[in-house]
């Protein structure tokens, strides 16, 4: 049986306009009462997480900044394996080269932020990867069609599930994972099930084991319904 479901959050549980699907929160509440464990996965800060989670109904195990932070309930240790140096490092450096394009980068919620560095999509994400390539910057460049992120490569959301679900005493055999978007492939790829919603793009939707016909929310709440039959047929 799948004993956890870890979840995105932005395109897997809201609509297209980015609101929270109110019926996947009402899933997702159900399965809790079951004593399946919950996780939300997301490249937002901690601070964020934790008021979704109060307001979801989950015990406040998150992973956080794309796998670069993670914490097993709310009143556990908070887990901080990526290297956010090395990301406001390379941030400088493709801030002075855009500037010199006449182009400003915006953080987003830097003073938030334990692990990674995240900026406005006001520019190409393959620009930046152009960047960072040919000034040999040791970081890797995700796009999640809300911002784009500079993260630590060693670690993912896929990484981080892989840790929580050792201190949760599980394997990675016995999650569910959902998601949308090109920061959520290692995480589909570690888990024992990996499902990919409908509006992701075709490297994600190639990486899972299954695509439900729906998009965003209305995919992981035909998600659910699958994997947990006996819960969503009463």
């Amino acid at each position: 049986m799948l004993k956890a479901l870890v979840t995105d959050v932005d395109g897997t549980l809201t609509d297209r306009r980015r609101r929270i699907n109110t019926a996947a929160v009402e899933a997702i509440r159900t399965l809790v009462d079951a004593g399946i464990e919950v996780v939300l996965a997301s490249g937002n800060t901690v601070c964020f997480m934790d008021g979704l989670c109060k307001m979801v109904g989950t015990d406040g195990t998150i992973i956080s900044e794309n796998g670069g932070v993670y914490r097993r309930g709310f009143g556990g240790t908070l887990h901080i394996p990526g290297d956010q140096k090395v990301c406001l490092e390379a941030f400088e450096v493709l801030r002075d080269h855009f500037a010199g394009e006449g182009v400003r980068l915006e953080l987003f919620s830097a003073q938030y932020r334990f692990a990674d560095v995240a900026f406005a999509r006001n520019i190409d994400p393959d620009d930046v990867r152009t960047v960072v390539r040919d000034h040999h910057l040791p970081v890797r460049v995700l796009d999640t069609g809300f911002a784009i992120h500079l993260q630590d490569p060693g670690v993912s959301k896929g990484t981080a599930m892989r840790d929580l679900a050792r201190e949760m005493g599980l394997l990675p055999d016995e999650i569910l994972a959902i998601g949308d978007s090109e920061n959520d492939i290692e995480m589909l790829k570690a888990a024992g099930v990996g499902v990919a919603v409908a509006n992701a793009p075709e490297p994600t939707r190639s990486a899972a084991d299954w695509v439900p016909r729906e998009s965003y929310g209305d995919g992981f709440i035909e998600t659910v319904k699958k994997y947990y039959p006996d819960l969503f047929s009463r």
